[in-house]
């Protein structure tokens, strides 16, 4: 039994969740060993009220060691606890001048220190930059309240957290977009993969076995020879059909403003997507192959809107016609799709008798509108053009050009022939 490939998902949270654990952890050790040692250094005495600062640290470590559990994913990481997150350190910030009066005329450590960063950096993490802004904003007010008259300093620390949280909060929201869209890409990669197994289980059974009814119904002749035939159209569809995919849904990549992101066009087959949705070409031309006609098309999709898609796609049909009554039912026809910058060029080409010099406005004369108006009319409609080449004896060959962003419709072009 094959085996089928698993898509595993990669979390680049998980590194930030991880480190922001560490962080706080380590941050809550040096505010304590900064409150017991190290004031002196930035010319500060001890607490003038030593127990407002022993009750706040020692609260500050019971519940830095208590909430690691709530910040070792998002999932835990809840907004209730964001918020009593910011309290504790807000009240830590303004605590300090009761604990030491003196604080206010130094631009030493607030209690908390830097583990207030550890709380906005929480914010950023589980919400991105606008929840970092948030957080950072009431950080930075209360370190100007906190100092009674804020210095240069001050307002220098304060407006590089708040710069340096947002930057952080931004580089978490990209990373998030880019792990969807590395799955999403992996997801893809791993159809992709079953798709050409299957194609290879296909072509080594049903593919071979139509391809020998073909070949033996063309020798024996008579009724198994039409068998043959049809035996010969439906390996030619179902080759067509494994070796492009061409199956709703389609992924589409696309850039959006939360990064490069593959979306997911579900198409109904029945009624189609809607017009203003955008719409692979060769799933509507690529029924169109068979013994008597290939299909060549680029191995990206050719993306149109969707009203523009079947309009081009029923003009492709059209000329089909044209080369099946005028050509005969033996005429080999050629379809070709290319996908150029801005506009899609379709190319229907046969190896028929030609069409003779005057015969189309000589058939507009007589009422027969197949070229005009199922064909260059419906690409007038979407602001392209329709450019037919005849050489009596070599064939004809119908130039279809619509733009990617074609003109408002006026109407509908009927589909008389």
């Amino acid at each position: 039994m094959a085996k089928r490939e698993r898509v595993v998902r990669m979390s680049v949270e998980l590194p930030l969740w991880r480190a922001l654990t560490g962080y706080r952890v380590l941050t809550m050790i040096y505010a304590v060993l900064l409150a017991i040692f190290g004031r002196d250094n930035f010319g500060q005495q001890r607490f003038e009220r030593p127990w407002v600062a022993v009750a706040y640290l020692a609260f500050l470590s019971v519940w830095t060691l208590a909430t690691l559990p709530k910040v070792r994913s998002a999932a835990n990481c809840t907004k209730r606890f964001l918020v009593a997150d910011l309290v504790v350190a807000l009240t830590g910030i303004l605590l300090t001048p009761l604990a030491d009066v003196d604080s206010q005329s130094f631009d030493g450590p607030t209690l908390p220190s830097i583990w207030t960063a550890g709380a906005v950096l929480a914010f950023a993490i589980k919400g991105g930059w606008r929840w970092a802004a948030f957080a950072s904003t009431f950080v930075a007010a209360a370190n100007i309240i906190q100092r009674g008259e804020p210095s240069r300093d001050t307002y220098h620390n304060v407006l590089l957290v708040w710069v340096a949280s947002i930057a952080i909060g931004y580089v978490v929201e990209v990373a998030r977009a880019s792990e969807r869209t590395l799955a999403r890409a992996l997801e893809i990669e791993a159809a992709t993969r079953e798709r050409e197994r299957l194609a290879r289980d296909i072509h080594d059974s049903v593919l071979q076995v139509l391809a020998m009814v073909q070949r033996r119904g063309a020798a024996i002749g008579g009724e198994a020879a039409d068998l043959g035939r049809m035996a010969g159209e439906q390996e030619v569809a179902l080759r067509t059909l494994v070796s492009s995919g061409l199956v709703p849904p389609t992924r589409v990549s696309e850039d959006a403003a939360e990064g490069a992101v593959v979306r997911t066009v579900e198409v109904d087959e029945e009624e189609g997507p809607a017009d203003g949705t955008p719409c692979d070409l060769r799933a509507l031309l690529a029924p169109h192959a068979g013994s008597r006609t290939s299909f060549a098309e680029p191995g990206a999709p050719v993306l149109l809107p969707a009203a523009s898609a079947r309009e081009l796609a029923a003009a492709v049909s059209a000329a089909l016609d044209n080369v099946r009554v005028h050509a005969g039912p033996d005429a080999q026809a050629w379809i070709l799709v290319e996908d150029e910058p801005d506009e899609v060029i379709v190319t229907v080409r046969d190896d028929g008798p030609g069409i003779p010099e005057g015969r189309l406005a000589q058939a507009e004369g007589e009422g027969r509108l197949g070229v005009a108006l199922s064909i260059r009319g419906r690409l007038r409609d979407l602001g392209g053009t329709a450019e037919l080449i005849s050489v009596p004896g070599q064939g004809c060959e119908v130039e279809l050009k619509v733009p990617k962003a074609p003109k408002v419709s006026r109407g509908k072009a009927g589909t008389a022939r």
